[in-house]
């Protein structure tokens, strides 16, 4: 199963899970239908937002401006835009990066 991705206007939403303030920045998997990351940032003043798009930008080999918190600030459950790409690839680029 994959993480839940949906079309936007701008491309592709992204529903994630995050743990911050873990051992390691880390792509995890999917889990109830959201892409799983961990990070070692804490979740005070964005700080584990920025560490997220950070990651995710690294992991899937995008430019900054292709990525950027959608909803969820403040909750450990979050949706992420992927500008420029259909669901389609998205979801592709998520099962490339699971082997």
């Amino acid at each position: 199963m994959s993480p839940t991705v949906t079309p936007h206007a701008e491309g592709a939403a992204l529903a994630v899970r995050v743990q911050p303030k873990a051992k390691r920045n880390a792509v995890l998997g999917e889990r109830a239908g959201a892409l799983r990351v961990s990070v070692t940032a804490p979740p005070e003043d964005g700080r584990a937002n920025d560490a997220v798009l950070a990651l995710l930008r690294e992991h899937f080999n995008l430019q900054r401006s292709q990525i950027e918190l959608l909803s969820g600030p403040t909750n450990r459950n979050k949706v992420i835009l992927v500008r420029g790409v259909t669901p389609q690839q998205l979801s592709a680029l998520i099962e490339a990066s699971e082997r």
